[in-house]
């Protein structure tokens, strides 16, 4: 599912919502996860999963091309953890 297929399907689900209006609750609401995940908070939406930030150490890899080792760099990932209720809805 897209952003904007998801604008869509909440604005059809609430008819009193316009769909400009939807489409920025939607953005503010990604915008808000986004900016607590890069200050490296921690988010749970209960029955569905948690969101985290997880670190990735320094590594040597090699180049696929010419097979010449080079260093990757720490970095940070976002990590998604789906909660129970949503494993189950998904294996049903």
């Amino acid at each position: 599912m897209t952003r904007s297929e998801l604008v869509a399907q909440l604005a059809a689900r609430f008819p009193l919502l316009v769909l400009k209006d939807t489409s920025l609750a939607v953005s503010a609401l990604l915008d808000a996860m986004s900016g607590a995940l890069a200050q490296g908070h921690r988010i749970e939406i209960r029955g569905f999963g948690s969101f985290s930030v997880n670190c990735r150490r320094p590594r040597v890899g090699r180049n696929p091309k010419s097979g010449e080792e080079v260093l990757v760099q720490e970095k940070y990932v976002p990590h998604f953890k789906p909660g129970k209720a949503l494993r189950e809805q998904v294996n049903r």
